[in-house]
């Protein structure tokens, strides 16, 4: 198992309802950070209490909540060192080719997917400046590098823009010793993949990945610690595949 030491530092953790967001809370909690999870669902069961842990729940697309939550981490402790834009959604039905989508729901893909991650970055930068240095991850997918027979289009190119103002971001940020990359998951069983409801699917699945088994929150978590860190601190403005080996194949 990956061992990290956040001891002292300040994370944001979006998307920490469930998922790889609540394993990285979690994570980065058992390494010693003072964590704020956020999540437009209730606190899950599954992530414990603890006294360097605020759980907030609310709407990122909303900017005041998003100003007050992630001022508040800093309020508590007096510096703001990490950022996880791991929220998102993925909606199969709704979400299709760009011949018949309906509009309203590609704008509300997009909102939620892109425009919260602008609106978080845009809030802890300066935050992060105050504490002299920072690092975010963001999650896209490894959807977007690539087509699909069965497309969500909204969710692919909003998690293309993911990586676009990751880069933009790092650019812009660098000098001022503040680091942003993405993370590029692959198939992972968390509760976007609600579809995989039997041992056959999942079996069908383990099979196409070269490595031989479906991704879990857990490794798309230690991804993400590992760019957070300061073992990462040459790092930036970059994506890392976490996939299993299915891009291979493509």
């Amino acid at each position: 198992m990956l061992r990290f030491d956040f001891t002292g530092r300040t994370a944001v953790v979006t998307g920490a309802g469930g998922g790889m967001g609540e394993a990285i809370a979690r994570m980065l909690l058992a390494a010693g950070a003072s964590v704020t999870a956020i999540d437009v669902k209730p606190r899950p069961e599954t992530l414990p209490a603890h006294e360097r842990l605020v759980f907030a729940q609310g709407d990122l697309r909303d900017l005041a909540f998003v100003e007050k939550t992630i001022g508040d981490a800093y309020a508590r402790t007096g510096r703001l060192d990490h950022l996880a834009n791991v929220a998102g959604v993925l909606w199969f039905g709704r979400d299709r080719s760009f011949l018949d989508i309906d509009l309203a729901v590609w704008d509300e893909v997009m909102d939620i997917n892109l425009k919260t991650m602008l609106l978080t970055a845009r809030v802890a930068v300066p935050l992060m400046k105050k504490t002299g240095a920072g690092s975010m991850v963001h999650f896209s997918t490894i959807q977007w590098l690539r087509g699909d027979a069965k497309p969500q289009e909204a969710y692919q190119a909003s998690k293309a823009g993911v990586c676009a103002l990751s880069k933009s971001i790092a650019m812009q940020c660098a000098a001022d010793g503040i680091r942003s990359n993405a993370v590029l998951p692959g198939p992972a069983l968390t509760p976007l993949q609600a579809r995989w409801d039997s041992d056959e699917i999942l079996k069908a699945v383990s099979g196409y990945v070269p490595i031989g088994r479906i991704g879990t929150p857990e490794d798309m978590a230690n991804a993400a610690l590992f760019l957070l860190s300061d073992a990462a601190g040459f790092i930036t403005g970059t994506e890392l595949v976490v996939d299993g080996g299915v891009l291979m194949r493509t």
